[in-house]
């Protein structure tokens, strides 16, 4: 069995330690005998093709990242929407999460236009809203807490169905009390840290959800995450109200 990991503009995005999501999902299918190839999807490449892809990540960038990936990734839109909807297998952190929708709007009032593939905008709030996040996810995994760290100044506002309910920090907008959006197998999420390796549930459910569309598989191994798990427990211990 193999995978194809596809990195999104991984000269522009990745901001805190958003490389880390890559090697997690990569060892993980490795520890379990699952080929990992990883693909870089990048300006400076000569051809893309985006069909071969089962696992998409997307990290988190500054705006003018954003502003070159919107602008170079324009001509892919329609086909990641496909994707999409076919079930592909999408993360998609801050930055990465903020594009997808249909704009952003800065400090200065001035419209940023994201890919809008999906109906949600986020908008420059006054100061960021930063610190470790847990929260309950939405998605039926076990454990029920999800743990990140989060540092943006945008706030999303969104009706799609949210990745988790905030516990301890602020989310998409500080309000809601929602964090992040799924939709089918895509999550958006400003969980950074890097995310997946200190919540290997989320992981698994990511790795889990591309081998049952390639494959039909319905399960996999489980894994001795003791450390994995030691680091997760410690945010929640520190953080839960």
């Amino acid at each position: 069995m193999e995978l194809n990991i596809y990195h999104m503009y991984p000269e522009v995005l990745n901001l805190y330690g958003d490389m880390g999501n890559i090697l997690c999902i990569k060892r993980r299918c490795e520890w379990r005998g699952i080929k990992a190839s990883i693909k870089n999807f990048s300006v400076n490449s000569k051809t893309h093709d985006l069909k071969d892809g089962d696992i998409f990540f997307i990290g988190g960038g500054s705006d003018r990242g954003q502003n070159i990936v919107c602008s170079h990734f324009t001509k892919y839109t329609e086909e990641f929407k496909e994707i999409i909807e076919d079930q592909g297998v999408v993360l998609a952190i801050c930055g990465g999460y903020q594009f997808l929708g249909e704009k952003y709007v800065d400090s200065d009032g001035k419209e940023v236009p994201g890919l809008g593939i999906f109906n949600y905008s986020t908008l420059n709030g006054e100061g960021r809203l930063i610190g470790n996040i847990i929260i309950e996810n939405q998605i039926g995994i076990t454990p029920k807490t999800i743990v990140g760290f989060e540092n943006h100044g945008g706030r999303t506002y969104s009706d799609y169905k949210p990745l988790g309910l905030v516990k301890a920090g602020y989310g998409n907008n500080e309000h809601d009390m929602k964090e992040g959006i799924v939709y089918k197998n895509c999550i958006g999420t400003y969980l950074h840290g890097p995310l997946l390796p200190k919540n290997p549930h989320l992981a698994d459910y990511l790795i889990l959800k591309a081998l049952e569309k390639k494959y039909g598989i319905k399960n996999l191994k489980e894994l001795d995450d003791t450390l994995e798990y030691s680091a997760h427990e410690k945010v929640v211990e520190m953080y839960s109200k």
